[in-house]
């Protein structure tokens, strides 16, 4: 699919390109795996449980959800993104599922590409989080900017996302990091509302995860390696091919992730996300720790069409959640959960 190019900035026009790469099965990891696929997962033949009386109904950030689901950070700033942050809104709404926004560094600059990210109005009632760049935080943002992002679209909490390997592969991408920890304990105890550190896809190593941990964040997502590879994408987008493939295969696939990050850090909330494909998927990935998990380019092009659409996949997804805890023999997320150690 290609959108036709409008007038705006620079940072507009990356990313409908952005878009449009994701669309292609060339911005996914080509050898690396998210490694769940490799975690075991019972079966009972004899549940002794009704399915329908599966619990997935959690609370996470403070608000309920009733399953474990986010939809993960996509897109935001142009036309065509405002449509798909919508129809994903309403399709949150429905089914009472949390919303991440995508970047909204463009919104900040570029006041007119606000709009793009207004989903209160069709989601009222769902968990929101708006998404800033932590390589930001080095460039002039601070807590005003942090407030911003999350009072002008009504959110809840706020992520920053870290993607030093995206930023590396972007022609005058960010690359000075130097400092980032230090700033971010700087920034964090001035903010009011829950703050998310994420990965984009390349997934949070334990180490960064230790580091993380003492800063006040209220939760990370692991972003883990095997899904969308976002150095991928930005090659796609500049160069219209992979010229750096084993760069781009670059990461921590996602299971890896989730049992990194709950060592260095035993007691943080953990969002799973990066490959999350399925709701066996998910099941698993709640059995290694996670409290929540997130899924994005699965939704892209239902976004694209319709909220019904969207709705319709994750409705899939969810049943699928519910029929894997079902013959694992587990009556509700709080019992997967207490697998992990």
């Amino acid at each position: 699919m290609t959108f036709p190019e409008r007038p705006g900035s620079a940072i507009q026009t990356r990313k409908l390109r952005h878009i449009e790469a994701c669309l292609r099965p060339e911005s996914q990891y080509q050898r690396q795996t998210t490694g769940l696929e490799h975690v075991p997962w019972p079966y009972r033949a004899l549940p002794e449980s009704n399915l329908d009386e599966v619990r997935l109904d959690t609370t996470f950030l403070g608000r309920p959800l009733r399953a474990p689901v986010l939809i993960g950070a996509m897109t935001g700033g142009a036309q065509a993104a405002g449509r798909i942050n919508r129809h994903l809104a309403q399709a949150a709404q429905r089914l009472g599922v949390g919303l991440m926004l995508g970047s909204q560094r463009v919104m900040l600059e570029r006041p007119e590409a606000r709009a793009s990210f207004l989903v209160r109005d069709v989601a009222p009632e769902v968990l929101l989080i708006g998404n800033l760049g932590g390589a930001q935080l080095l460039l002039g943002y601070g807590p005003a900017e942090a407030r911003r992002a999350v009072q002008e679209v009504g959110a809840d909490a706020l992520a920053i996302h870290v993607n030093p390997l995206q930023e590396a592969l972007q022609p005058g991408g960010d690359t000075r990091w130097a400092g980032l920890s230090a700033r971010l304990a700087e920034v964090l105890p001035q903010l009011d509302f829950p703050v998310v550190l994420k990965e984009v896809g390349h997934g949070l190593d334990a180490r960064s995860v230790a580091a993380a941990a003492p800063l006040g964040f209220a939760a990370l997502d692991v972003a883990g390696a095997g899904g969308t590879s976002w150095a991928r994408v930005e090659q796609l987008v500049h160069h219209g091919a992979v010229q750096s493939p084993d760069l781009c295969e670059l990461g921590i696939p996602t299971a890896q992730a989730l049992r990194g990050a709950r060592q260095a850090a035993p007691g943080m909330p953990l969002i799973a996300s990066g490959g999350i494909r399925t709701g066996l998927d998910a099941a698993r990935a709640l059995a290694l720790g996670a409290q929540v998990v997130a899924v994005a380019r699965p939704l892209l092009a239902p976004a694209l069409d319709s909220a019904e659409a969207v709705e319709a996949w994750l409705t899939q997804f969810i049943h699928e959640l519910r029929v894997a805890l079902f013959v694992g023999g587990y009556a509700s997320v709080a019992e997967v959960r207490a697998l992990s150690p």
